[in-house]
Formats: structure tokens, C-alpha cells, sequence
């Protein structure tokens, strides 16, 4: 692989959720505070046509699946930036911005259901028309590390309570 190797991906669904504008979502699924409901989003995600129903085939019985999703409406990236819950800027790489390299996020997300081509989702920070490019099952004793450290974001836990978030963004 050489450094001007180049991927093209085609989503595999779309993922509709009640939020529209990046400033109504709030930077972690499950962090809600401030949100209009205060309650986790709830969420479908539309199969593409391209795909067969045997493709979600064994989904039932996960309680929660990653999400690999494409920033659809990032508008380019930074090597720098500002969290949102405060301090010096970071480097990009070093948080979860939707400001990327390569505009790819990834979410877990709690699995309510499978209706055959459409899942339904709980726990969303994900916009509305969000293209998704893959689905994996989470596997709590693969997926879960809780005593892993979170570098710089375990100094702000320190100082700002664990699992603190600003909640959405307000309106300039």
C-alpha cells in the first residue's frame, strides 16, 4: 500500500434521527443532558436496496452494535482542535471530531430491533441522513475495556465529574 492509495466506500443505509443541524445532537449518544427530550434518540436505520434482508440475519439478541458512519456534513478537517468540554485544543486525532482526516465516526448504539431492512436504534448522536457504511455487532468482552486509561480526558474527569458532557452546541 502506498500513501496515495484511495477507498471508495457506498453506505449501506441511511440512519434517521430527530436531529437535523449538528448543533441539536449531542456529542455522545448516551450523554443527553440538554438535549430537548433529555432522553436518549431514538433512531432507524433503512437497509440500501442493494442489500438482502439475510444481511442483519442473527442481529436479534445483540443489545448494542457499532456504527461506522460518514461525516456527511463535515466541512474538512483540522490537525487541531477544541474539545467541547473545554481545555487547550488537541490533536485531531486524539479526540472524536467530526473534523477528520478521513470524515469516518463510529458509534455504539443500542439495538432495539430488526424489522427486516430497518433497525431500530436507541442512544443515537448520529444526523438525520447520515450515511452508514457498516454495522458490527458489539461484543462486550472484546469491545469493553473499563479500566483503560483516557489520557487527557481522565485529567478532565478529574476536574469535571467522569462521563461530564457540554450537551448541544446553543446558537451563535
Amino acid at each position: 500500500m502506498t500513501h496515495n492509495t484511495q477507498f471508495t466506500y457506498r453506505p449501506i443505509g441511511i440512519l434517521h434521527s430527530p436531529y437535523t443541524r449538528r448543533i441539536d445532537a449531542p456529542h455522545q449518544g448516551t450523554v443527553v443532558e440538554g438535549t430537548e427530550s433529555g432522553e436518549p434518540a431514538m433512531a432507524t436505520l433503512e437497509l440500501a436496496d442493494w442489500l438482502d434482508e439475510q444481511v442483519v440475519q442473527d442481529l436479534h439478541g445483540f443489545e448494542r452494535i457499532w456504527l461506522v458512519f460518514a461525516f456527511h456534513l463535515s466541512e474538512g478537517w483540522k490537525s487541531m482542535v477544541k474539545p467541547p468540554r473545554g481545555g487547550p485544543k488537541r490533536g485531531v486525532l486524539a479526540t472524536r471530531s467530526p473534523h477528520r482526516p478521513n470524515s469516518i465516526g463510529l458509534s455504539a448504539v443500542e439495538l432495539l430491533s430488526v424489522e427486516g431492512r430497518t433497525l431500530h436504534l436507541r442512544g443515537v448522536d448520529l444526523l438525520d441522513g447520515t450515511p452508514v457504511l457498516d454495522i458490527k455487532p458489539y461484543v462486550p468482552y472484546a469491545d469493553a475495556f473499563p479500566g483503560a486509561k483516557a489520557g487527557w480526558i481522565d485529567e478532565l474527569d478529574a476536574e469535571q465529574g467522569r462521563n461530564s458532557a457540554p450537551g448541544p452546541r446553543k446558537l451563535r
